[in-house]
């Protein structure tokens, strides 16, 4: 349930779900993503806030294709959601995903000028990692 809700969005569904503490907030549905990788996967800026106040997230659990959640926001160009997880100062952004690709290279590789900059201006990034 709390996967779907944070797919698509439901942000009062997901704030009921994690304040009866009994979810786990990184349990992988039946195509090994978790609440924060679907949420994210979607550009849900406000269920990614939830989620990570819980303190209980990994932002860095990759999904069942080898993807992190920031990995996932780059991809599809979300870059509110890019900044969310980077400030909170756990996302290892030179972890590659399953294709071989770091975060930088994936946001480059799809054409997501603004996620690269904003990658480049917190010079956080190792652009060496990529062939």
């Amino acid at each position: 349930m709390l996967w779907r809700a944070a797919e698509e969005g439901y942000k009062v569904v997901v704030k009921k779900l994690l304040e009866t503490d009994k979810v786990d907030v990184n349990l992988m549905d039946s195509d090994e993503r978790t609440p924060l990788s679907l949420a994210t996967l979607n550009g849900r800026e406000a269920v990614v806030k939830l989620l990570l106040d819980t303190g209980k997230v990994e932002v860095n659990l990759m999904d069942g294709d080898g993807w992190t959640p920031v990995s996932r926001a780059a991809l599809n160009g979300h870059e509110a959601v890019v900044k969310i997880l980077l400030d909170t100062g756990k996302a290892d952004v030179d972890l590659k995903d399953g294709d071989g690709c770091t975060l930088v290279s994936r946001a480059a590789l799809n054409g997501h000028e603004a996620a690269v900059n904003i990658l480049l201006d917190r010079n956080i990034v190792s652009v060496e990692l990529d062939d």
